[in-house]
């Protein structure tokens, strides 16, 4: 249970360190949200590599998951056949434009992910897809999605967006992940009331605002930002999975009203003192590796979490006790692990 999963790729595993790096190379892009690389993924990039002609591959008019990953694809082409088609999945390709998809009117997803992207459009006429994966492309833009109302799950990681926009119709969207770009303020979620999963890791984001319409959000992840104080989430009351790891934090307030939280990572911040957060009875893991916390007395924050299994306090204060692990153990009964390790019995 070392971080939560919110499902496979497709449905993004959060990474407490943030859901990707800024710096785009070969290396990053092999890995998957928890930091792992992806078998998936080839070791090098191919970008330098020849297009492949699109007559060289066969289609099957019959099938329904149509998958081209990592053929080397120049020009999206010669796919009017795979009428029967409800997944499409183009990843790691050479791909530099979207076009030629008007007639695959039954797409339900469509996986552009890895290409050199540099705009969404040409979708107007996809109005049935529900999941849709632009991210490590080059899009500079959230536009082009105006039909795609039964839109529940869109990817934009790692591009060059600097704003949140255009969003206001996908208003059945269930999950947005926005990590590693250039955002510096959460804004326009205001109609994406169904929204229940929001990541936004990896930015130039200074201020948790503008969150208040999202009243089912369950997951919310804005690791690797540049907040300072934890605030704005008095709305959140669904919200069972927080990560705010790897910011500037200084003092736990702000969680009087997201009482059915399960997770909550502050890991990698400045605080000194484990506070106002005895009222979250549901909590299950509590992440605060990396800061400041030295005094023992802190944890009795934490007695109210019967069901608490997973504490990380390493490279605190904290850790250069010898009795370190087995105080943690005598303050929390219900704690199963601590740290990256199991407690043996």
């Amino acid at each position: 249970m070392a971080s939560r999963s919110v499902g496979e790729l497709q449905e993004m595993e959060v990474d407490r360190r943030g859901e990707s790096e800024e710096s785009g190379d070969d290396e990053t892009k092999r890995k998957s949200i928890n930091g792992n690389v992806d078998p998936n993924q080839p070791a090098t990039t191919s970008k330098e590599e020849s297009p492949v002609d699109m007559d060289t591959i066969t289609l099957d008019p019959e099938e329904e998951d149509v998958d081209l990953v990592h053929c080397r694809i120049g020009k999206i082409e010669g796919l009017e056949v795979l009428q029967k088609a409800k997944t499409l999945s183009l990843r790691q390709n050479l791909i530099k434009k979207i076009e030629n998809l008007e007639s695959l009117r039954s797409l339900q997803e469509l996986d552009l992910y890895d290409n050199q992207i540099r705009k969404l459009e040409n979708l107007h006429n996809l109005t049935e897809i529900e999941q849709l994966d632009m991210s490590f492309n080059m899009l500079r833009k959230v536009e082009g999605l105006e039909q795609m109302t039964r839109l529940k799950k869109l990817f934009l990681l790692h591009n060059k967006i600097s704003s949140i926009a255009n969003l206001e119709h996908l208003t059945g969207l269930e999950m947005l992940e926005l990590g590693s770009n250039r955002i510096r303020v959460i804004e326009n979620l205001d109609t994406l009331s169904s929204l229940q999963s929001l990541f936004l890791g990896t930015n130039k984001i200074t201020t948790l605002q503008n969150l208040e319409g999202l009243h089912n959000l369950t997951v919310l992840s804005i690791q690797s930002n540049r907040i300072t104080k934890i605030e704005g989430l008095q709305n959140l009351v669904s919200l069972k999975e927080l990560y705010l790891s790897h910011n500037g934090i200084e003092v736990i307030e702000g969680l009087e009203n997201n009482k059915k939280l399960t997770t909550l990572d502050i890991a990698a911040n400045r605080v000194k003192k484990i506070e106002n957060i005895s009222h979250l009875t549901d909590l299950q893991e509590f992440w605060m590796n990396d800061n400041q916390i030295d005094n023992w007395s802190d944890l009795d924050e934490l007695k109210n979490a019967k069901t608490l299994e997973t504490v990380y306090l390493e490279r605190n204060p904290l850790q250069k006790d010898p009795q370190y692990r087995r105080k943690i153990m005598l303050a929390l009964p219900s704690v199963r692990q601590i740290d990256a390790t199991f407690i043996r019995f």
